[in-house]
């Protein structure tokens, strides 16, 4: 029987037996708040380009910034979750495969086994979220990622280094050479063309079915950070299942923690102090040192909650979120694609660029709250919450199926 913790250990949510009582630990609450942190966490980056009135296209070419002294709060504010929360969310589902892992061997069950099932399906439901909802999703990504992890997993300690070393070079060598040429940039390119013509524009006045067919258009285009990333991706999996294994989460693993804190802690202010210095080094910050700030939230959590045995008030409620965190994922951009695009409310194109940093704040309050309320009342009712149950029995149907018996 897997782990208490396995049946919420990722994204997608374990095989594990509907009937098993849950045992609260420590451990499964710094998982489950550590993953609600991060989908919430990751709202606050997604949700500027909600608010934007060019959706993602306009949030990529700065249309519609405010001025004056709102121009920096939006720039405070942005540069406070900017890659941080996708990093983490990166990092919890590596430590995901290696609880999985862990319950597969003592299960007596081969890794990565029906992984692949799983993975597809991860798949299958990204790519749905895609191209209804959000053309950043990242569940297509960590599907691919994580199909790749799970069989490096399988290898020697020495080979998974290696992947690590490796996927981390290429990773360092794309944002280097990438930063060295923003940096190399003329000024005039500042007033260059932008990435894309949205004229006209399907955020704020296209139909539910303007914006699927604008997706499918630009698949490419809004599929490149994915891409991009991939090297990061299959690092920060690896070094999550590694804290894992090395016993992050371990009442033996304060030095451990301690020293992710310690990382965390000289990162954040060296990336907060390079995005606002040049808003261009984005690339630099979201996908070098935010990374590094992830880790240091991952232990400070961590540490929290190795020194208590169970979660208060505020903690339960991210935890509720984190146990639910593909329903919630893909709600809360539904919540706020309805309040900001023309298909829904519309509200983003009513707004003001000055009124943008208030608006985009309230936007994200209403939409985080509606979450936490959300998930306490499905999980005051449901073991699991709506997409982890269909995701589960959709791979029941496809994996656990049993052949048919031989006749003759």
């Amino acid at each position: 029987m897997p782990e208490p913790v396995s049946d919420s250990s990722t994204l997608s949510p374990s095989p594990a037996n509907d009937a098993a009582p849950v045992r609260v630990s420590s451990r499964v609450a710094a998982l489950d708040v550590l993953r609600g942190i991060a989908i919430l966490g990751t709202l606050g980056t997604n949700i500027w380009i909600f608010t934007n009135v060019e959706g993602l296209l306009g949030y990529l070419n700065r249309t519609d910034e405010p001025t004056g002294a709102m121009l920096w709060v939006e720039r405070v504010l942005q540069q406070l979750a900017q890659g941080k929360f996708l990093g983490l969310l990166t990092i919890m589902f590596g430590i995901g495969l290696a609880i999985q892992q862990r319950s597969a061997a003592r299960g007596g069950r081969p890794w990565p086994g029906k992984y692949p099932w799983r993975a597809m399906l991860l798949f299958l439901d990204g790519l749905l979220h895609f191209l209804l909802f959000t053309e950043f999703d990242v569940l297509m990504g960590y599907a691919l990622t994580g199909l790749v992890v799970a069989f490096v997993l399988a290898t020697s300690p020495k080979a998974q280094r290696r992947w690590l070393i490796i996927t981390a070079n290429i990773h360092l060598a794309m944002i280097s050479l990438l930063a060295f040429a923003l940096l190399a940039a003329a000024p005039s390119d500042s007033d260059s063309e932008p990435i894309a013509s949205v004229d006209p524009n399907p955020y704020a006045d296209g139909s539910f079915w303007d914006l699927v067919v604008f997706r499918w258009e630009h698949l490419v285009l809004f599929r490149l950070e994915a891409i991009f990333i991939f090297p990061m991706s299959v690092a920060l999996f690896l070094i999550g299942a590694r804290l894992f294994n090395a016993g992050l989460f371990a009442p033996t693993g304060g030095r451990i923690r301690k020293r992710l804190m310690v990382i965390g802690a000289v990162a954040a202010p060296i990336d907060m102090a390079l995005g606002l210095v040049n808003g261009d080094m984005i690339i630099i910050t979201r996908y070098g040192v935010a990374p590094f700030v992830a880790l240091g939230i991952l232990g400070l959590v961590a540490e929290f909650y190795a020194r208590r045995p169970a979660p208060g008030f505020v903690g339960r409620r991210f935890g509720e979120v984190g146990r639910m965190a593909l329903s919630c994922y893909i709600l809360q951009n539904v919540v706020a694609s309805s309040i900001c695009y023309g298909w829904g409310l519309g509200l983003a194109a009513q707004v003001s660029p000055n009124a943008r940093v208030p608006f985009t704040v309230a936007v994200y309050i209403v939409t985080a709250a509606l979450m936490l309320v959300f998930a306490h009342l499905w999980l005051r009712r449901f073991e699991r919450g709506p997409v982890e149950w269909l995701w589960q029995a959709s791979y029941r149907a496809l994996a656990e199926r049993k052949p048919a018996s031989a006749t003759g």
